[in-house]
């Protein structure tokens, strides 16, 4: 804990370093109406820093924070393949057990026993890579890392991140993690094989069984390369936010997307310190002798010298991380479902105040309800009844976001682009998986679920399948402002439906199987006579879905990429949305806006208001300019224009880089 202590002390240090480096290069503006502050030395110095660069610089170690997003949105695809495929492989082996796989074996070599079954160790290990490659490089980094270092900048009216040196950092910092954990797919005992929680002592101890050896350490090194790589992108979020809005930009009038990813970088900085120490502490363990979790463990009848240690202080430590993990992977599809829905309904978002709060709620909540996940661990029942009470308590900012989301659609003049179906699908994957989150948070239910396919059903849902939706719905949205061009609308159609319905086809029966106690993690489930009967239809029948819904996701990759080079060309504003990224032109350069930067007048939802001359205006549109439409307080807005135009003066807001 004490090195947790350090850790985070020294990335508040950071940021308070960051802030004050921001404040320089604004000019040390504050951005509040009537700064006039002035800093022509400060733009000359601004302008020479981005002199001529070459394609190496420009592209692969990039400081604009538009090629890094898209840097973390092509890893993110690629992790994605692979960790769909390893369930698809393992699911072959859950769906039909009896069949031999031998057609695997150019893809798997010496994984496939002589017999034609995948090796039971390896069966173990895919379920852990797919884990962790799903929850921290796909859904964390690949949604997080795209769209915060896309859009915040872009969205807050600003030329670039906080420390573009440091946001390269933080990209090549996941890169490297990224190399780390692929390489220990290619170990001859294997990757780690621990489950994607990875606990002790069977992480512990490399002599435990095949997945505990050299693929456990390469995890382990992988992962801690991996917090680096979020702390720096987080605080550059949290600075860049916090320090260098646009005149007029108050938090009053950031879009929802923009809480959403502010949110989950304070989220990250508090919480994934607390995962480094535990696997700082496990790496001791491993190979320095300490007993930090372990004690009087007996191994083929060999007894370890380690006493003192507690499995049961990991559990505590990586759930700390674990369950603010799944808002960290939930908050920004909160905020990319939000903006795309009002877009695209065009209406206000119900209740953004309320949509605010709710979010807010929700990450300090995460942060004190993760000994759900331990109510079979031999908690104290008296602690463990706290712990429903506040699960129970955090669907309540849950409910107030799908209450709002439902009202926004309500007699809305809805446009079904791609985007729009996938924010959707997020809302109702939220909802469907939300409602089994409430059975398991109370223990009593809880503790028979546990570790059945229920438990597997509902994270999947209200994590996973909602999270990726939120992913997906950002990419078709925001695709013509990263690329200058369209994607395939009707490709975009039959993406959807596909993966819709395939994905409730898989995780909706798996609630029945956890019911009737079907256990998560086994290799072979006709190793027992009770189950043969019960189980195998519905398990070949999850697994053909799979299959299909994995077979759909090769119609995005298509359309992905052959967009990028083919698709339509973008007109500058086509969703006719409200937010300041596409008053940016079509392709902007370094620094996003080629003269000054524009300023905010009024909030991101203007949608269809009675004696508008157009169904939107944008944040740049004076109340001077819409007369017709104003609310009466927002005529009393007009005399405050005059003092945000002076802001104008300051390098930050005038010069482009």
């Amino acid at each position: 804990m004490f090195l947790t202590g350090v850790i985070i002390i020294s990335a508040i240090f950071m940021g308070w370093l960051f802030t004050g480096y921001a404040n320089l290069r604004a000019g040390n503006a504050s951005h509040r109406v009537g700064d006039l502050t002035t800093g022509t030395d400060a733009a000359d110095a601004a302008h020479a820093e981005h002199e001529p660069q070459s394609k190496l610089q420009k592209y692969i170690f990039s400081e604009d924070h538009k090629t890094i997003a898209k840097q973390y949105l092509i890893t993110g695809i690629f992790w994605a393949i692979i960790g769909i495929s390893l369930s698809v492989m393992f699911r072959l082996q859950l769906g039909f057990p009896d069949m031999k796989v031998d057609f695997l074996r150019p893809l798997l070599g010496d994984w496939i026993t002589e017999s034609g079954k995948i090796d039971q160790d390896f069966y173990l290990e895919m379920v852990t890579m797919h884990g962790t490659i799903m929850v921290f490089f796909v859904l964390t980094a690949g949604l997080s890392g795209t769209f915060s270092n896309f859009l915040i900048p872009l969205q807050v009216g600003a030329r670039d991140m906080a420390s573009g040196f440091l946001n390269m950092l933080s990209y090549w910092f996941f890169f490297i993690a990224s190399l780390i954990m692929f390489s220990s797919l290619f170990v001859y005992t294997g990757p780690a094989g621990g489950g994607w929680v990875i606990y002790p002592p069977l992480s512990a101890l490399p002599q435990a069984h095949k997945g505990s050896q050299l693929g456990m350490t390469l995890w382990l090194i992988s992962m801690a390369f991996f917090i680096v790589s979020q702390l720096l992108g987080g605080i550059n979020y949290i600075t860049t936010v916090i320090n260098l809005r646009t005149r007029g930009m108050s938090f009053s009038k950031l879009p929802l997307t923009v809480w959403g990813f502010f949110l989950t970088a304070v989220l990250g900085l508090i919480s994934f310190p607390v995962l480094f120490s535990a696997v700082l502490l496990l790496i001791f363990d491993r190979h320095f002798g300490t007993s930090f979790y372990l004690s009087e463990i007996y191994i083929k009848g060999e007894a370890l010298p380690n006493v003192g240690g507690s499995p049961i202080l990991f559990q505590h430590l990586f759930w700390f991380l674990g369950h603010p993990e799944v808002y960290i992977v939930i908050l920004p599809a909160f905020g990319i479902t939000s903006e795309i829905m009002a877009t695209n309904a065009r209406k206000p978002i119900f209740g953004y105040r309320a949509m605010i709060a709710s979010m807010i709620g929700i990450a300090f909540l995460s942060f004190i309800v993760w000994g759900h996940h331990m109510f079979v661990s031999g908690m104290n029942p008296f602690l463990g009844s706290v712990f429903m009470f506040l699960t129970l308590i955090i669907a309540v900012p849950s409910a107030v976001k799908a209450f709002n989301y439902v009202t926004t659609l309500w007699r809305g003049n809805i446009r079904f682009t791609s985007a729009m179906l996938f924010a959707i699908g997020f809302v109702s994957f939220f909802i469907s998986g939300g409602v089994t989150g409430i059975i398991l948070g109370n223990a009593t239910l809880d503790i028979p679920l546990h570790d059945t396919y229920f438990v597997v059903a509902h994270f999947h849902l209200v994590m996973g399948a909602a999270s990726a939706f939120g992913l997906l719905a950002g990419t078709y949205h925001w695709f013509p402002k990263m690329f200058g061009r369209m994607m395939n609308e009707r490709l975009g159609y039959i993406h959807f439906w596909l993966t819709f319905v395939g994905i409730y086809l898989v995780f909706f029966p798996m609630h029945y199987l956890g019911i009737a106690g079907f256990p998560r993690r086994y290799y072979s489930f006709t190793s027992y006579d009770f189950m043969k009967g019960k189980f195998a239809d519905m398990n070949s029948f999850i697994t053909i879905a799979a299959i299909i819904t994995f077979t759909a996701q090769w119609i995005f990759i298509w359309n992905f990429f052959y967009s990028i080079f083919k698709g339509r060309k973008s007109v500058q504003n086509p969703w006719r949305s409200n937010t300041l990224e596409w008053t940016a032109p079509i392709n902007p350069g370094h620094g996003n806006w080629p003269g000054e930067l524009p300023a905010v007048y009024r909030w991101s939802y203007d949608y269809s208001k009675p004696g508008a001359k157009d169904d939107f205006i944008p944040q740049n549109v004076p109340y001077s300019l819409t007369l017709e439409s104003n609310l009466p307080h927002e005529n009393e807005q007009i005399p405050l224009e005059k003092a945000i135009e002076a802001q104008k003066m300051n390098d930050q807001f005038a010069h482009p880089h």
